[in-house]
Formats: structure tokens, C-alpha cells, sequence
């Protein structure tokens, strides 16, 4: 196999230089043993009412019903203190792998769509591998979103204009989530905001192997993330669609899409093929391939011009989405 022969994208300049400094503070590679150091570290976060500032937006955390049989489930409401009802909402599932990360994790974009649309976003604190395997994380974060539909008048938000949405492992479990929410026919969703969604647990594509030893989040971090995830069931046929939506042969009957991805990182071909196979289908998708990014280069670098760029352009496609 001479896949692993071809070379990685070049980056970005402004965010290659970004990039440099972010090696210098974190390991290219998540290895099981830095999962713990990680989540312990404080490296994934500001305080939300520091994110929050003086924005007029309204913080309420609430625990709901899990799964059944399962735990109860911390979510953070975040609304305009002049919302008015029966606006859009937006149900966020955060980035990390599967492995690290929080409800808070991406707020600061999440933050802003509550200020663009008057949404209201409800993001909740799903269980993390590898304490926590599949079916745990996509089995909570479907509780969430049901939880949040039936609740929709008391949130004030429009049933019928519900987006689900994630980055990285987020945008993998929102698609997950998606495909269980078509399946079992409930709840109807508006959309599904897909950010360089993780998707595919073979770790197989081209991309998957230019990426190794380097950047963010690269072919080991990958394989840590999933190893975590599925255990000794990773590659096998015994992995849900849930878990690894790459799998799924049917994306008929989906919520309109928007995945985007960069050119420079493990996940790219993957997210090429989702939107494909969705286009291949029938299907409604709008697919944005940044070139010379890494992973979450916008979050890391949010004041980079192709970070503006990819930003302005999923506010763009909840516009159209929403009507707002």
C-alpha cells in the first residue's frame, strides 16, 4: 500500500506561524496516558462567564434526564436577555475526541450565533470515553436533543427550526445523532451544522495518514480518540453507524448539511466523502474545504483571515437554514 507515500498539504502562512507556536506548548500526539493530564490541565478553555463578558446573554445550567437507566445530563441554556420567543435553537455537542472536552468547549462561537440569530443553544455535557464507550456519548447527547425538542416552548425556540451542531468530535456525534433521530423519526431537525465532523474510525483515507507526528490532532491522536471509543470493536462490522456515521450506506432523508474541513488534516477526506455520498443520494449538502488549515485552526486562530472566512461562512448557511 502506498498510501502513506503522498505529501501533506502545505500550510497555511498566517496559520502556519500559528501553528509553530501551538507545537511549542502541545504534543503533536494524544497518547492514552495524556488524556488525564489534559482534561486536568486547564489547556481547552476559558471560564465561561470570562467567554460571555458583557454580552447580554443569559447562563442557565440544568440537569435533565438521561438515557434510560442511564445518569442524569448536565446542560447549559444560553440565550439574548431580550430573546423573544419562538426563534430559532441550536443543540451543540463539543469537540475533543470523544476523550476530552466540555459543554463550554466552542463557546465562543456558539456564543455568537445566540447574539446573530437570537437562538437559543442548549449544549450539553455528554459522558467521555474511554470510561464512558459507545453507546454512552451518542446515546446522551440524543437525550439531550429529545429533551430539548419536547421542551421547546418552555426554551422559547421554534420546534421546527432546530439545528444540531459540533466540532470535531462534536460535529461526528451531531451527525450520529442525526442519522438516530431519522431513524427513530424524532425529533425533526432544521439542519446539521457538521465542523470538521470525526466520522470514520478506520482511519484509512490519505488524509489520515499525511498527518502523523505533526499538527493538530494528528493520525495517533485519531487513533487514540477511537481506540477509547469502541475498544476492541474498532474496524470490525460490530461499529453503529451512530458511533461512525462514515459507515452508514443510507444518508437518505437527512436535515439539509454543512461540513467543512481543511485541507491539512487527518479528517478531510472522510468529510469529502460524507458530503459526497449524501450529494450521490439526493441529498442537500454544502461542503467548504479550507486550504492550508489544521484541525480547529479557527479556534486556535480565530483572527486569522481563513478563519474569518470559514466562520463567516456557517453563519452564512444558518441564515439561509434558519430564515433568521
Amino acid at each position: 500500500m502506498t498510501i502513506a507515500t503522498h505529501p501533506a498539504p502545505p500550510f497555511d502562512v498566517e496559520l502556519g506561524a500559528v501553528l509553530a507556536v501551538i507545537g511549542e506548548m502541545l504534543p503533536p500526539t494524544i497518547t492514552p496516558e495524556l488524556i488525564v493530564p489534559f482534561r486536568q490541565g486547564g489547556l481547552l478553555g476559558t471560564p465561561i462567564n470570562e467567554i460571555i463578558g458583557d454580552r447580554p446573554i443569559r447562563h442557565e445550567e440544568r440537569t435533565i434526564p438521561g438515557p434510560v437507566g442511564a445518569p442524569d445530563l448536565t446542560v447549559s441554556i444560553f440565550s439574548r436577555t431580550d430573546h423573544v420567543a419562538g426563534g430559532p435553537g441550536i443543540y451543540h455537542l463539543h469537540g475533543g475526541g470523544m476523550i476530552i472536552g466540555d459543554r463550554f468547549t466552542g463557546a465562543d462561537e456558539y456564543l455568537a450565533w445566540v447574539m446573530e440569530f437570537d437562538a437559543v443553544v442548549v449544549s450539553v455535557e455528554y459522558r467521555l470515553a474511554p470510561e464512558n464507550p459507545d453507546p454512552y456519548p451518542v446515546d446522551d447527547s440524543y437525550a439531550g436533543l429529545a429533551w430539548m425538542a419536547n421542551h421547546a416552548d418552555e426554551l422559547g425556540i421554534d420546534v421546527d427550526r432546530i439545528v444540531i451542531g459540533g466540532a470535531s468530535a462534536g460535529g461526528g456525534l451531531a451527525a450520529g445523532v442525526a442519522l438516530k433521530a431519522r431513524d427513530l423519526g424524532t425529533p425533526t431537525l432544521a439542519g446539521q451544522l457538521l465542523i470538521y465532523p470525526m466520522l470514520d474510525d478506520r482511519n484509512e483515507t490519505v488524509s489520515s495518514h499525511q498527518i502523523d507526528g505533526f499538527g493538530v490532532w494528528d493520525r495517533g491522536s485519531n487513533d487514540t480518540g477511537w481506540d477509547s471509543l469502541l475498544g476492541d470493536r474498532r474496524r470490525t462490522e460490530n461499529v453503529s453507524i451512530y458511533a461512525a456515521p462514515a459507515r452508514a450506506t443510507d444518508l437518505t432523508n437527512l436535515p439539509p448539511t454543512f461540513i467543512d474541513v481543511a485541507t491539512a488534516e487527518v479528517f478531510r477526506d472522510e468529510d469529502v466523502a460524507y458530503a459526497t455520498k449524501i450529494w450521490e443520494q439526493g441529498g442537500i449538502a454544502e461542503l467548504h474545504v479550507w486550504p492550508g488549515g489544521f484541525h480547529g485552526f479557527d479556534a486556535m486562530a480565530p483572527q486569522a483571515a481563513l478563519s474569518l472566512e470559514a466562520r463567516a461562512a456557517r453563519v452564512a448557511w444558518l441564515h439561509r437554514i434558519l430564515g433568521a
